[in-house]
């Protein structure tokens, strides 16, 4: 999130209190990074090696350990890498010791489509961080954890506000980019549920029936949707990629 909101806000090329308001909470992230890291690296000042022989007195831990799956190391909640790679320290890497990369940065240039994003990566966030709280019993912990919740809350609400106020300054519509010409695309369908299952559940729901929230069309619900075309079939191949051809190739004489 850290890193979405900042690139964000330094592309923002809309008024100065949007830039503004990211980079202010891209900041924030920052210095949540840095309290995670710190709670991190305090709790793992005990030493690693003594906390996978207390974990070990479980015989289903000590196969693990015994190098049988990383897998099931990982699963046990060991990660070898706290103490092999960063000597009781945090690391930028998630909880199976998966690296952070820049494919995590979301900063599309389309503030309306970025905020809704961060809408959810802040919705996943504090689902998250309410799980860790039932995890531990750690008082600090949970402080740490009840602030960072905290937080969330009030992330979760400064985005649905952004949201409404871009609306109401003219900045986005639904659906998104809302500067696409709608006669471009194919309207007959821009509004029908499609019931693709064999139940029909589907049709008690808000996007079943009246106006569609982008103000342009009422939803249709198609409980038996036909094809809108016939089933693709493909070509032969070109010998030279070696795929696999739709019939067999006959026998070559010299």
């Amino acid at each position: 999130m850290m890193m979405s909101y900042l690139f964000q806000g330094w592309n923002c090329r809309g008024p100065a209190k949007y830039r503004d308001m990211l980079l202010d909470i891209g900041t924030e992230e920052m210095a949540h990074v840095e309290m995670l890291a710190t709670m991190i690296a305090r709790l793992l000042e005990s030493s690693p090696v003594e906390a996978q022989e207390d974990a070990a007195k479980n015989s289903a831990v000590r196969a693990v350990l015994g190098g049988t799956n990383l897998n099931d190391v990982l699963l046990a909640g060991i990660n070898p890498q706290h103490a092999i790679v960063t000597g009781g320290g945090a690391a930028p890497n998630d909880s199976v010791g998966f690296p952070w990369n820049a494919r995590y940065t979301i900063a599309s240039g389309n503030l309306l489509a970025d905020f809704r994003f961060n809408v959810t990566a802040e919705s996943q966030g504090r689902l998250q961080v309410s799980r860790l709280y039932e995890l531990t019993d750690d008082r600090g912990v949970r402080d740490m954890l009840a602030f960072m919740l905290a937080r969330d809350t009030m992330h979760q609400n400064q985005w649905l506000a952004a949201i409404e106020e871009l609306e109401q300054d003219g900045l986005g519509g639904t659906p998104v980019p809302a500067t696409f010409p709608l006669d471009r695309e194919l309207r007959a369908v821009a509004h029908q549920y499609w019931n693709c299952s064999e139940s029909t559940a589907s049709s008690a729901g808000r996007w079943a029936e009246g106006p569609a929230p982008d103000g342009e069309g009422t939803f249709e619900y198609l409980a038996h949707p036909t094809p809108l075309g016939p089933e693709p079939e493909l070509g032969t191949v070109d010998p030279r990629l070696h795929g696999t051809p739709p019939v067999p190739i006959p026998a070559t004489t010299k």
